[in-house]
This record gives C-alpha cells, structure tokens and sequence, in this order.
C-alpha cells in the first residue's frame, strides 16, 4: 500500500531538496531525453526553475500535441447529494454548515440527466457526493450510473474511498473512473483539516487509490487541493503517488488536477497557501514534462482566461457550465454547493473559445476516439 512507501518520505527533508534546486540541475534536467524521475519533477517545480517558464512551455505543449494532439475532452460534474459527515474545515459540505442538505431521488437525477443533455452534447459525466454512505452509498450510486448509461457513455465518479470489491461492483453498473483528492499528503496536519468523520482516516483514503487499482479500475484521477499545505512539496508527493500506482497498476490510465482553493459557503477558513497563475503554469509543464501521458485536468475552479491559456500549452480535460449544488442544471439550485465556480461561461461559448484557439473540444470520452487521432499521426507513449 502506498501509505507504507509514504513513511519513508520526509516532508521537511523534500522541502528543503526542492529549495535547493540550483539553475544547473534546471538546466539539466530540461536538457534529458529519457523519462524523468521524481527528483527531476522536483526541480522543475521549484524556484530555481521559474526563469525557465517560456522553455518549459514550449516543451509541455510539444509533449501535449505528440500525445494529444489538439483535443481538449470535455466532461461535466453533477452533484447528486451534499449530504456529508465529514468536518472539513475548508468545504461548504461541512456537516456542521447549517444549510439545506439535498439527496436527488431517482427522478430529479434523471431530469439532471436530461437538463446536462440540453446544454452540450457531454458523453462524460462525473457523478459526485458529499460522504454519507448511510443515505447515499455504494446502492444509490450504483443507481445513479444504472439511471445515467442511456445519456451518457463514459461514466465517472468521486465519492467517499471504498472498497475494492464496492468499487468493482460498480464497474459491473457501468463505471470507468473514480477521481479522489487527497487534499494534501502531509500526515501530520491532515488530521487538522479533517478532524472528525471517515475522511479523517488518513490511511484509508491514500490507500484507496490501491484498491481502485486491485478493482481494475479504467481510469484514476487524482490531486491534491491547493492552499492547505506548501503546494511544491504536496505535488511532489503526489508525483510519487503517480510513480507508484503506474509500476503497480500500470493497465490503469492517470489524470491529474491541481484546484486552488476557493471559498465556499462557511466562509470560515482562508487558504494557507496561494498559488499565482505563474506558478499554476509552472506546475501544468513540470507535470507534462515529467509524465507525458498523464491526462491534466483543469476545472472551473480556474478562470477563464487561464484556462484558454492552458488549453494550448499542456490542459488535456475540462469541466464546462458546472453546477457545484445537488440539481443545479434543473430546477433545484437553491441548495448549498461545494465552493463557487470561477468560469461561468456556457458549455457552447467553452467549446468556442477552444476553437478559436485551434483546440477541438471531444464530447465523448478521449480514449473512444484515440484510433481517430492516430490515423492523424499522434502517437500514444508509456508512462514507464
């Protein structure tokens, strides 16, 4: 399990290997032809490599079009509940928000369905809830893909870690991928941030990337959320992650998100980290230098302008027109929501954009349309 490699891993001993990056290691690393490792990830990530920001550009983007091409795969979140027992002390599902608490029945779900449908023609879809397996668990997710597989074809979900034999149940009711995020890899303050409910369990829920992988999962997206801890060494933990899931699960498929952290409706807790649109950047073409497989996730958490920005330097996958309240594409969007979405545009003026910027926006899922891209010439690597 991950979580024993991850003792092994100093926290303050990383920190100080990536502050200590000197403009020769850049320079080196930038200058290898062969897969990179982890300790290069770290240099490109730190202060050191900032001067070199347009060349690590250029070398994101020449990776990106070799594996990519110029698709951006389109998907879209639909929270069914906000129903949780978690305390998080930055989400606006905390349970101790006193907000109206919404679990959509087997018809409102459907008129999501519908409603997303009307909007673009989205293939993938994101299923998402808040962490209450005693109203919404493994049955009623199970029901809400049962209920989505006539709208949609590709069929995701994040939701509370589970176990393997729940997430291979779910393969069976038509699931292709589970994202999670760690939120941060420091165990020390985790606890901090999650003091009470299954969330807090910090084993359990790094562990749970393992047993997507024993599951057969199809895809695995993961990420940590910025603004909790010191971000270079919280990716560099996930980069280990990455390192370790693919020698191990290496049939699965990878993508990763960094969301910097927005306010939700407590209000309450200010990010202790904050990460400038630079450094976001800088973060993206590390990551696609270092993995030029890995699918990079942007949401709408980001503003519109960075994410056309990214769209044509290293961004594979977007999120367009998300509602982040249980119903929000129907009619039931006075209920809480997560945190608030930074690009508001439509789906079609997202998909426009892109155009416009010689992007082709794909609807159903990225890999049903790869044996398309190859006859055009992109070539998929190996992570490994």
């Amino acid at each position: 399990m991950f979580s024993d490699e991850l003792e092994k891993i100093s926290w303050e001993e990383t920190t100080k290997a990536i502050y200590s990056k000197t403009d020769a290691d850049v320079r080196r690393v930038l200058g290898k032809k062969e897969h990179l490792d982890v300790n290069d990830f770290m240099t490109l990530i730190s202060p050191a490599a900032t001067p070199y920001l347009e060349v690590m550009a250029r070398l994101s983007q020449k990776y990106t079009m070799e594996r990519f091409g110029k698709t951006i795969s389109m998907f879209v979140p639909l929270y069914i509940t906000n129903s949780c027992t978690n305390s998080c002390v930055y989400c606006g599902f905390h349970i101790s928000n006193p907000m109206k608490r919404t679990i959509l029945t087997e018809e409102e779900i459907i008129n999501e369905y519908k409603a997303i449908k009307k909007l673009a023609p989205f293939e993938n879809l994101l299923l998402v809830t808040g962490e209450n397996p005693a109203v919404a668990g493994v049955s009623y997710i199970a029901r809400a893909l049962d209920l989505a597989k006539p709208y949609f074809s590709n069929l995701q979900i994040e939701v509370m870690p589970l176990k393997a034999e729940e997430y291979e149940e779910l393969t069976h009711h038509g699931l292709n991928g589970v994202i999670c995020f760690q939120e941060t890899y420091n165990k020390t303050n985790y606890k901090t941030y999650h003091p009470r409910g299954m969330k807090s369990k910090f084993e359990w829920r790094v562990n749970g990337f393992d047993r997507m992988g024993q599951a057969g999962i199809h895809k695995i997206g993961m990420g940590v959320l910025i603004g909790l801890e010191e971000w270079r060494t919280d990716v560099t933990m996930m980069a280990y992650h990455l390192r370790y899931l693919q020698k191990h699960y290496w049939k699965t498929k990878y993508s990763v998100n960094f969301p910097r952290m927005r306010p939700s409706e407590n209000d309450g807790f200010q990010p202790n980290v904050i990460m400038n649109d630079r450094e976001l950047a800088q973060l993206t073409f590390a990551m696609r230098i270092f993995d030029h497989d890995v699918d990079i996730s942007y949401s709408t958490r980001e503003s519109a302008e960075i994410r056309n920005h990214m769209a044509t330097l290293g961004v594979t996958t977007m999120s367009a027109e998300s509602k982040t309240e249980p119903g929000g594409y129907y009619s039931y969007p006075q209920t809480l929501e997560q945190f608030h979405v930074s690009d508001e545009r439509k789906a079609i003026e997202v998909e426009r954009d892109l155009k416009l910027l010689g992007r082709e926006p794909v609807w159903k899922d990225w890999d049903q349309s790869f044996d398309q891209l190859q006859k055009n010439g992109v070539q998929r690597f190996s992570p490994l």
